[in-house]
This record gives structure tokens, sequence and C-alpha cells, in this order.
């Protein structure tokens, strides 16, 4: 921002102002006015002795994550196959038609391999596949923000929850151990049309 100067008209208007003005405080009229001293006060007594903040909490961990994990949001989910067939399949007692490893993929490497695999599997009639996903590293745990353990793990029930691939997905479940436990997912296709 640049100053400009002042007009002779403005100056002259501004030194009119300045003569009818009063001082505040004139050069001949300054006077000391002693502060008041300020009384002396009690010191309040702690009401409470031996305080610590949070020393009767029984949350004592530090585990800030409260969004169920992949387990548990698969184990809650509503079954939408028939009852006696799931409860096979949870125990291990159905053979898979088709099997996926999406094991040691990136996830823009891997999407596209699970849709056209799932796509692929119904079109030919298959009811139950198996998707490998491992169970993922602990890696990275250093940083300030927690990083989930096994990223394909994770998104893969999210895939299969979604466009294209929800419209043919009946039912996702954890695999049995002798299928791949934790680290695999049975996806039980709907009947093909």
């Amino acid at each position: 921002m640049t100053r400009r100067r002042l007009k002779p008209e403005e100056l002259e208007l501004w030194r009119k102002v300045a003569q009818t003005t009063e001082k505040l405080h004139p050069e001949g009229r300054h006077v000391d006015t002693p502060l008041p001293k300020p009384s002396p006060r009690k010191t309040p007594k702690a009401r409470i002795d031996g305080f610590d903040l949070g020393q009767d909490s029984k949350f004592k961990g530090n585990d800030h994550d409260i969004a169920p994990s992949v387990s548990e949001r698969i184990k809650s989910a509503p079954v939408h196959m028939d009852r006696k067939t799931f409860g096979r399949l949870k125990r291990g007692k159905l053979v898979p038609e088709g099997k996926l490893d999406l094991h040691g993929m990136t996830m823009d490497r891997a999407h596209p391999a699970l849709t056209a695999f799932i796509l692929r599997a119904h079109s030919q009639g298959k009811r139950l596949v198996l998707v490998i996903t491992g169970k993922g590293k602990d890696r990275d745990q250093d940083g300030p923000i927690p990083v989930r353990r096994g990223v394909l793990r994770h998104n893969v029930p999210h895939w299969l929850s979604t466009p294209p691939l929800a419209q043919v997905v009946l039912q996702v479940s954890e695999a049995h151990l002798k299928h791949g436990g934790g680290g695999a997912y049975y996806v039980y296709l709907r009947r093909a049309r």
C-alpha cells in the first residue's frame, strides 16, 4: 500500500481541526497517582490431597481403534444363504470350485483380478470359490498413524459388497483353517440365471 501526500486544502482543514482540540495531558499537568497496594491474600488449602488425573480409570491401554476387526464384521454379517449349507461351509466341509490367490499383489492389480475372477466364476455356474488374500505383515508401526494389518484382507470384503460384484455375491465368510483361515475368504455366489 503506497502513501500519498496530502493536498494543500486537506492539510489546511487538518490544521483547523487540530487548533480546536484540547490536549488530554498538557505538558505541565502530569500527576503521578500511587497505585493501591494489593491486600495480602490467603492461599486456599487443597481440597483433594494426592489426586492424579485418571487414577481410578478402568481403561489403561492405548488402543484407539474403535472399528471392529474384519473377522468380527464378517462373523456378525447376516446369513443370506441356506443355514445348513452355511454351517457346512464354516466347518470346511464344502470344497471350493475355484481359487484365486491375491497374496502378494498390489491393490491396483488385485481389484481387477478379483472382479474378473468372480464374474467369470458366476458365468460358469460355480457357487463356492476361495479368495486368498494373506493375513498381512506387521510393518510401519513406528509412525503416529496406525496402519491396519493386511491391506487386501481389509479391502476384499468391501470390493465384494460393492457393484458390480454385489449382484453376484450371496455370502462372504472367513475360510476354514484347512483352506487358509483368516488369510482367505469363502465367496458363495448366487445361482446363474
